[in-house]
């Protein structure tokens, strides 16, 4: 007498569905001690109920006028609880892999990401790993677990749009380095790094569409300027210009 699912939050809830034989009238399904509620008599060969709350491993039994059943294994699974994600924040299109740790992640079947859900990789009971989906707007949403225990809420991920650069103020320095640059442009509030022809300058956020940076000291000619941010980089091409100093 097959049951399925043979597991279920230990909050209840859970529908299964009980076959066999000789299953008409039948008149109560347990689950250990307890009754379960909404039993439904589909035929004569499957049952279906709504588990009641339980701890641990139960044997479900079903009841007819012609007696009460051998009992099969039902084990009750608590609700995940999430310590961790791998990554916090990235591109509004999605695609990145992400981990999620904690304990009762074995059964996973789905995580959402602000209603978005998409299917994990379960690597044990305390990890997984998913692709997060493209996201609507710009901005943190809730992530939660779904598992048979239960769904479990609690984290939050932020969506990041690429960043752009429209100006750069001033746009020339000295070899030296030392220049102080104001970057203009869109979604800067995330900014992890900026840099002169590849080499790291220091910066400040002032907001979403400004930075601040100093230059490093570079070679004479115009280089590219870089800001990074967790969806990716933009890119201004020659857009500054080191100057030698002048020698006599």
């Amino acid at each position: 007498m097959p049951i399925s699912p043979n597991q279920g939050s230990t909050g209840g809830g859970t529908l299964v569905t009980i076959t066999g034989t000789n299953l008409s009238n039948t008149s109560a399904v347990k689950f250990g001690t307890k009754s379960a509620t909404n039993v439904t008599n589909v035929s004569a060969t499957q049952v279906t109920a709504v588990s009641p709350s339980g701890t641990g491993t139960v044997g479900v039994t079903v009841t007819t006028p012609g007696g009460t059943s051998n009992p099969i294994p039902f084990f009750y699974v608590g609700a995940p609880f999430k310590s961790s994600l791998g990554a916090t924040s990235g591109p509004l299109a999605g695609g990145n892999s992400i981990t999620i740790s904690g304990t009762g992640l074995s059964t996973a079947t789905s995580v959402s990401f602000g209603g978005v859900t998409a299917t994990p990789t379960v690597t044990s009971d305390s990890l997984l790993s998913v692709t997060v989906p493209a996201g609507a707007v710009a901005g943190p949403v809730a992530v939660s677990v779904t598992t048979a225990g239960g769904t479990n809420n609690g984290l939050s991920y932020t969506y990041v749009a690429l960043p752009t650069i429209t100006a750069l103020a001033p746009t020339s320095g000295s070899t030296s380095g030392g220049t102080a640059v104001t970057i203009t442009g869109t979604n800067l509030d995330s900014t992890g790094s900026v840099t002169f022809a590849g080499n790291a300058a220091p910066f400040s956020v002032i907001n979403t569409t400004t930075l601040s940076a100093v230059t490093p000291p570079g070679t004479a000619g115009a280089v590219d300027v870089v800001v990074t941010n967790p969806a990716g980089s933009a890119t201004d091409a020659g857009g500054f210009t080191y100057v030698a100093s002048p020698g006599i």
